[in-house]
């Protein structure tokens, strides 16, 4: 996930005090410097803060990768919930744009969970959550029929910023239309089912 970005690899001298940092992960998982992997990005809604994610392949299969927030050594575990997520927003702060709103949206849906797993943005048959090769004919149709991108619909009076995009939710699809605010906020305010029980695919960090 969000390959679109410029991920650099935490290397050498600095990946020891690095993952000093974030370890234990959960309280029980350590990565280590002979078999883990810490990679970051920048997102374009930070200044300084980065996106991180940590994997070992010493780790059971599917524990890994977690993920974080990172802001000059303070780590904010992406763990489900959206506490810190509005915490770093608060430590850099945020500044949600025009230009960036959608790239927010699609951060935020896949860090931030309900009951049945991230709210995953898809714009695409192919999204890797959606496993097409058990897809019937007449359910592809309706998918394809209703996928679009992901849009930015303009600006509330009050200054929100208002998206429209194609959610998956658990084993459901939905047209959802989303307000958020410069200080990163969301709040959907519109959804209308639109396929349900598909084959899905787990995608979802790891908590």
């Amino acid at each position: 996930m969000f390959e679109q970005y410029n991920w650099q690899k935490v290397v050498g001298a600095q990946l020891e005090p690095f993952l000093k940092l974030v370890n234990p992960i959960q309280g029980k998982y350590n990565a280590s410097t002979a078999t883990g992997t810490a990679e970051w990005c920048q997102l374009p809604f930070y200044t300084t803060i980065g996106l991180v994610r940590v994997n070992d392949t010493a780790w059971p299969p599917g524990t890994g990768p977690f993920w974080f927030l990172a802001k000059q050594g303070r780590m904010f575990l992406l763990d489900g919930s959206s506490a810190p997520i509005h915490d770093a927003n608060e430590a850099d702060p945020i500044k949600v744009t025009e230009e960036n709103t959608l790239d927010y949206l699609r951060f935020f849906c896949y860090f931030v969970h309900g009951d049945e797993g991230p709210f995953l943005i898809v714009e695409d048959i192919n999204h890797p959550a959606l496993d097409t090769s058990k897809l019937d004919d007449s359910t592809r149709k309706v998918i394809e029929g209703a996928l679009r991108p992901t849009q930015f619909e303009g600006r509330t009076p009050e200054g929100a910023f208002e998206a429209s995009a194609m959610v998956l939710y658990g084993n459901a699809l939905f047209s959802a239309r989303f307000s958020m605010t410069e200080n990163g906020m969301i709040e959907m305010i519109d959804d209308e089912p639109v396929a349900a029980d598909l084959p899905v695919k787990k995608i979802k960090p790891n908590y």
